[in-house]
């Protein structure tokens, strides 16, 4: 597989890095895709800093208003859509600008993270959830911490 050149710009939330993608995007023919793992949820403006249409100023962005609150979204699943949109925007003739601040997201692409599927089970964790919404938060504590102490 081919290297491809990415252009990362992170930092805090409100430290500038949006209107200074977007410059950038402008200059250098490049479209953004967002690491911010807020940023992926469609409705959660508030508190995120996210970009507006008006300040894109006709930059494609990525991986914005991308699924709803209620959708389970992970760093595997971040990973592999920034890499799809990496080669799109890459067949464009264009350089990808990844900008945001969500480290795990960034480092996922910087080193190539392998996120195998987990053995995750669903079935015992809504049982748990259940349990949870039946008999409250301390009960739930207390089962823990007969489990396990510390």
């Amino acid at each position: 597989m081919k290297k491809i050149p990415l252009i990362i710009l992170t930092g805090p939330t409100a430290v500038g890095k949006t209107n200074l993608s977007i410059q950038l995007a402008k200059n250098m023919n490049m479209e953004i895709i967002s690491a911010d793992s807020m940023q992926i949820y469609k409705h959660m403006d508030i508190g995120s800093a996210k970009v507006t249409e008006e300040e894109m100023d006709g930059v494609k962005h990525y991986l914005i208003d991308e699924v709803s609150p209620d959708y389970s979204f992970s760093v595997s699943e971040f990973q592999e859509r920034a890499n799809k949109y990496i080669e799109e925007i890459v067949s464009k003739g264009k350089l990808p600008l990844v900008t945001g601040g969500t480290g795990l997201y960034l480092n996922s692409l910087i080193y190539n993270m392998d996120f195998a599927k987990s053995d995750a089970d669903n079935e015992l964790r809504e049982s748990l959830r259940l349990e949870l919404e039946q008999n409250g938060i301390d009960y739930m504590h207390n089962k823990l911490r007969e489990l396990d102490e510390e």
